[in-house]
């Protein structure tokens, strides 16, 4: 049986607004890391609570709320405009990035509109640097973003425009 590409992209963004909804409400409401923090997972990854009221990487941080519900905003229309895009995108890959940025801007927005923030938690670190923390959403972002490069490179060597 084979998935056309919009279902393929479809169930990227269903899955992963799924798997970063789950993973934020088990740790924070099964785990209680908000009283545990920080928890060690390894040598070079913990589990802490930080609250982004910015975007990636807290750039753009909203004190208030109109910047907080201009953000949720911004992140809904994102999120509609890459779903209308799949139905309309032909290539797996393609289809499969924008079903990762969907369903990681759609499980960030919900973060927003019930906290007022992002809750992000895993923290990588190594010889006393740590890296940005983060989610699953921020992850299928990430992974969105090169997939929809890679695509772009990949489809213009393969169709080149007429000069």
């Amino acid at each position: 049986m084979t998935v056309s590409p919009a279902r393929l992209g479809y169930a990227a963004a269903i899955l992963t607004f799924v798997a970063d909804q789950a993973s934020k409400l088990a740790l924070l409401f099964g785990y209680e890391l908000p009283m545990r923090e920080p928890v060690a997972v390894g040598p070079f990854m913990n589990l802490v609570v930080v609250w982004n009221r910015g975007i990636s990487y807290g750039l753009f941080q909203q004190g208030t709320d109109l910047g907080r519900w201009l953000l949720v905003l911004l992140s809904v229309i994102a999120t509609v405009g890459m779903l209308v895009w799949i139905r309309q995108a032909g290539s797996r890959l393609l289809t499969l990035a924008l079903g990762l940025l969907a369903g990681g801007a759609a499980g960030n927005a919900v973060d927003r509109a019930a906290y007022g923030a992002v809750f992000d938690f895993v923290q990588l670190h190594a010889a006393g640097y740590s890296w940005y923390i983060f989610n699953i959403a921020d992850v299928a972002i990430v992974a969105g973003v090169v997939g929809l490069l890679y695509d772009s490179l990949v489809s213009s060597r393969r169709h080149p425009r007429p000069s």
